[in-house]
């Protein structure tokens, strides 16, 4: 059993910025990529980034290029999303998640019960 804990939303202001953080426990961290998603009122989960098992791979969605950062400290079990230039279009509930396998979105196995991002205009 794998469990995250997110934290670090909050409320800000357009333009200002937040850095998530996702603390795992239960299995090898450092083995397996990590991710993180969102879920806007009324709209469907999307992927927002994701970082290989040793952190030398990064991924994200064309939206948050440039402005977000995933990273990981697998000393600490640790994975971080560092959200700069914040969008009101940004506002959502993160959510951490671990993978069993790859990158792939349907391997994310393992979900944290999410931390509330609100972006102000």
């Amino acid at each position: 059993q794998v469990q995250l804990v997110e934290s670090g939303g909050g409320l800000v202001q357009a333009g200002g910025s937040l850095r998530l953080s996702c603390a795992a426990s239960g299995r090898t961290f450092s083995s397996y990529p990590m991710g993180w998603f969102r879920q806007a009122p009324g709209k469907e989960r999307e992927f927002v980034a994701a970082i290989n098992y040793s952190g030398g791979s990064t991924y994200y969605v064309d939206s948050v290029k440039g402005r977000f950062t995933i990273s990981r400290d697998n000393a600490k079990n640790t994975v971080y999303l560092q959200m700069n230039s914040l969008k009101p279009e940004d506002t959502a509930v993160y959510y951490c998640a671990a993978s069993i396998a790859t990158m792939r979105e349907p391997d994310f196995y393992y979900w944290g019960q999410g931390t509330q991002v609100t972006v102000s205009s």
